[in-house]
C-alpha cells in the first residue's frame, strides 16, 4: 500500500557540483560548463553555462557570460546573457550590456548597464489590425 515511492528520481545526466574559481585565482579564457558557477576570484573572457552563476563579493568577472540565472555580490563589465533572473545584492556593480528575463535589485546596488528584458520584447509584439488610408475610397461615383 505504501511501498511505491512518489519521490522523483534524479537525471543522471545532470550536473549536482558547483564549479569555483576561488579568492585569490585569475582565470584567463573561456568557460563552457552545464554545471553551476560559484566566481570568488577573477575571471577574464566568457563564461557559458546552462546552470546558475553567483559572483560572490570578491568575484570579479570581465567579458560575456552567458548563463540561466545569476546572483551577482561582486562585480561585472561586459555583456550579460540571463535566460531567467538576474539578482544583484546591495554589493553589485554592473557595467555594460544586460539581457535578461527578469531582474531584481537591492538598493545599494550600482547597475549602468543598456538592459533590454525579454519578456517585455514579447508583450510588446502584439499584431494590431491598422487600417491602411487606399482602403477609405469612396465608390459609386463616376467621372
Amino acid at each position: 500500500m505504501f511501498t511505491e515511492n512518489k519521490k522523483p528520481k534524479s537525471n543522471p545526466n545532470s550536473f549536482s557540483q558547483q564549479n569555483t574559481i576561488a579568492q585569490g585565482t585569475t582565470f584567463n579564457g573561456d568557460l563552457i560548463s552545464e554545471g553551476d558557477f560559484r566566481v570568488e576570484g577573477i575571471v577574464k573572457g566568457s563564461v557559458n553555462t546552462s546552470g546558475k552563476v553567483v559572483i560572490g563579493k570578491t568575484g570579479s568577472v570581465e567579458g560575456i557570460l552567458t548563463c540561466d540565472n545569476a546572483d551577482v555580490e561582486g562585480k561585472f563589465n561586459g555583456t550579460l546573457n540571463v535566460s531567467n533572473t538576474l539578482n544583484l545584492r546591495s554589493s553589485a556593480h554592473i557595467e555594460g550590456e544586460v539581457q535578461i528575463g527578469k531582474l531584481s535589485v537591492e538598493p545599494g546596488a550600482t547597475f549602468n548597464a543598456s538592459c533590454l528584458m525579454k519578456g517585455s520584447v514579447k508583450e510588446l509584439k502584439k499584431k494590431t489590425k491598422v487600417a491602411s488610408p487606399q482602403n477609405n475610397t469612396e465608390t459609386g461615383q463616376s467621372a
